[in-house]
C-alpha cells in the first residue's frame, strides 16, 4: 500500500469513529429518555393524592373562642386540642416550669411568643395514643387541671406536659402560624 492509501484508510477510520462515536451518544440519549419516561408513572404513583394534601394544613377561626373555653378540630385525621386559656391558667403552667417535670419543657416552649393565651396541641396520649379528657367544663381534668387520659391515667397540666401516669412525652405541639389575630393555619 502507497502512503496516499494508506492516509485514506485512516481517515475513512476516523471518520467512521466519528460517526460511531455520535451513534452511541445518540442511542443513550433516546435510552436515558425512554427509560425516564417508562420510570416517571411509578415515581409520581407515590407522591400523596389530592385529598391526601387537602388535609395538609387546616386553617381555624380563632374568634368565636372565648376565654377559658377550649375546641376541637381535626387535622390530618387527628383532634387537635386549641384552647384559649385564662390568665391564671398561664400562670399556674408558668409556675409549674421549675417542677419536676418528665419531658421537660416550659410553657413558653409549648406557645408562640406573645400569643400565650392560645394553647395548640394534638390531643392524643403519648402512650397509646388514647384521646385525653379535658375539653369540656364537665370533663375529668387530672390532678393538674389539665387533661387526663382515661385508659391508663395519664394526668397533663394546664400546658399539655406529663406529669403523672404512664405516657413518656407532653402532648405534641403540632407546626403552626398565626395568620392573624384570629386565624391560625396548623401544618
Amino acid at each position: 500500500m502507497s502512503s496516499s492509501e494508506d492516509k485514506k484508510a485512516k481517515d475513512g477510520t476516523k471518520q467512521n469513529s466519528g460517526r460511531r462515536d455520535f451513534l452511541y451518544l445518540t442511542a443513550a440519549a433516546f435510552g436515558a429518555v425512554g427509560a425516564g419516561s417508562v420510570a416517571w408513572p411509578f415515581v409520581h404513583q407515590m407522591n400523596p393524592a389530592a385529598d391526601t394534601l387537602a388535609l395538609s394544613t387546616t386553617e381555624v377561626d380563632l374568634s368565636p373562642i372565648e376565654e377559658g373555653q377550649a375546641i376541637t378540630v381535626m387535622w390530618r385525621g387527628k383532634p387537635v386540642f386549641i384552647r384559649h386559656r385564662t390568665a391564671e391558667e398561664i400562670e399556674k403552667a408558668k409556675a409549674d416550669d421549675t417542677a419536676d417535670l418528665r419531658d421537660a419543657e416550659t410553657d413558653a416552649q409549648r406557645v408562640k411568643e406573645g400569643q400565650e393565651k392560645w394553647l395548640v396541641m394534638v390531643g392524643i396520649c403519648t402512650h397509646l395514643g388514647c384521646v385525653p379528657l379535658g375539653q369540656k367544663d364537665a370533663d375529668v381534668k387530672g390532678e393538674y387541671d389539665g387533661w387526663f387520659c382515661p385508659c391508663h391515667g395519664s394526668h397533663y397540666d394546664t400546658s399539655g406536659r406529663i406529669r403523672k401516669g404512664p405516657a413518656p412525652k407532653n402532648l405534641l405541639v403540632p407546626e403552626y402560624t398565626f395568620l392573624n389575630d384570629t386565624m391560625i393555619k396548623i401544618g
